[in-house]
């Protein structure tokens, strides 16, 4: 079917670095993602399509001519319009190898005061919560079954509505928090699908209230043409700030690409998306020891034969094997090293494979500076991130002290932040299954 479209705390004169009121791990708005240990989130920067059905494999070979990368799945919720006939477990695993992301979409209840076409099965401000709380269950329990791993962020569809209702902006605000901390719980990432005129500015307005958790990621309807994810006029740029937007800027047309036409919309996206696992070979003529953790200090506690098939998750940094200190996390949360594994670079991170990452929100009540170290007195490095954006962790390290804790995040970009200012599972210690930093 179609859419319409703190207080603040200063460190002495050695150390320059603005920091907000920590917010507890386990508060909201920025509620933690428990994840579990075969999880890691995916992101995808580009354009995306989405469209009623899930296209056929070969038109998404035919449709690799286009400049689209990512492509929507409604994949559950009791108000989808569409039978998915190609949506199976195999499907997603063959679209993710024919390289493209997935922007998993869950269409289910809808606001009581939802304008257009009518969906029967809606909820209201005194049962959103339970709804929110079900579907998000329902979701989690059809991603899996699709193959779409813990970390990966899934999108309730909150169609445009009517905001003149109070109670039905309550009632919005209730479904998404449920929906977000149901979804954290089971280790996903929690996405909105809005209209800029209503869940976008409603959502906005109680980014920083202790009500309500916040949403991972917001994806907006604004069907104006632009692709731009900034300046949107609803929503300011410091909320959602830190790879956390999409925007689908084109509704209902058709285009044809490899000579298959196809009737989306058209989408830009900074944002995360499903996390997919990728079939790769052990190339070592002897057993591939398969760890706990990315280096050989880490137990083993399981072998693979030569020639046997892995399921690659994601890559990140370990201890160095032969010419490649990158390391390839299975679905099943165990190491290889990926000397030994025939993705594309024996020598580097390759790039069909998402680099391992667990995000968290930051906690910070202003925005919190990215370090070169672990450390305050390591120099400031690049942007710093705004409250509730995400920070990407990638590992830990012991650092200097902080408040509570001496665990430092090292993001995927190489910068370093204070992990008592990141929502997980501890603000104090070491928050697994997050690995330890060579």
């Amino acid at each position: 079917m179609r859419r319409m479209a703190g207080l603040l705390a200063s460190l002495t004169a050695a150390g320059t670095l603005l920091l907000g009121m920590a917010v507890s791990a386990t508060a909201e708005p920025a509620t933690p993602a428990d994840y579990p240990t075969g999880s890691s989130s995916t992101r995808v920067t580009g354009l995306g399509f989405d469209t009623c059905t899930a296209p056929s494999l070969d038109a998404l070979r035919a449709w690799r001519a286009s400049s689209y990368r990512t492509v929507n799945i409604y994949f559950g919720g009791n108000n989808r319009g569409c039978t998915q006939p190609n949506l199976t477990s195999s499907w997603v695993r063959d679209a993710n190898a024919l390289g493209w992301k997935l922007l998993p979409t869950y269409f289910g209840r809808q606001p009581f005061c939802k304008f257009g076409e009518s969906k029967p099965l809606r909820y209201t401000a005194s049962n959103a919560a339970s709804y929110g709380t079900s579907e998000a269950k329902d979701a989690v329990s059809k991603a899996k079954a699709l193959g779409l791993l813990p970390g990966s962020a899934l999108y309730a569809d909150v169609e445009h509505y009517d905001r003149s209702d109070s109670g039905c902006r309550v009632a919005v605000r209730r479904y998404v928090s449920a929906w977000t901390k149901t979804l954290h719980a089971s280790g996903y990432l929690a996405g909105v699908y809005v209209h800029q005129d209503s869940g976008l500015r409603d959502l906005s307005d109680s980014y920083n209230s202790t009500k309500y958790a916040r949403p991972d990621a917001v994806w907006m309807a604004r069907w104006d043409g632009k692709t731009s994810l900034t300046g949107w006029p609803t929503a300011p740029n410091s909320h959602w700030a830190v790879h956390q937007r999409a925007k689908q800027y084109r509704g209902d047309h058709d285009e044809t690409w490899g000579g298959v036409r196809l009737n989306i919309d058209s989408d830009s996206l900074d944002a995360p998306v499903a996390t997919v696992s990728r079939a790769y070979k052990v190339t070592s003529s002897t057993a591939l020891n398969a760890r706990t953790g990315p280096s050989s200090a880490y137990p083993a506690v399981r072998t693979h034969a030569p020639g046997s098939t892995l399921r690659v998750m994601c890559q990140g940094h370990g201890q160095k094997v032969g010419t490649s200190a990158v390391w390839d996390r299975l679905s099943n949360g165990t190491w290889v090293s990926d000397y030994y594994v025939s993705t594309p670079s024996s020598t580097g991170f390759s790039s069909a494979l998402p680099r391992c990452a667990y995000p968290g929100q930051v906690t910070a009540g202003v925005a919190l500076n990215a370090r070169t170290g672990p450390g305050m007195s390591y120099s400031k490095s690049g942007p710093a991130l705004p409250r509730g954006g995400l920070a990407y962790v990638m590992c830990q390290k012991r650092g200097e002290t902080y408040r509570t804790t001496s665990v430092w995040n090292r993001l995927d970009d190489g910068r370093w932040v204070s992990d008592f200012y990141v929502a997980n599972r501890s603000n104090s210690s070491w928050s697994a299954p997050i690995p330890r930093c060579p």
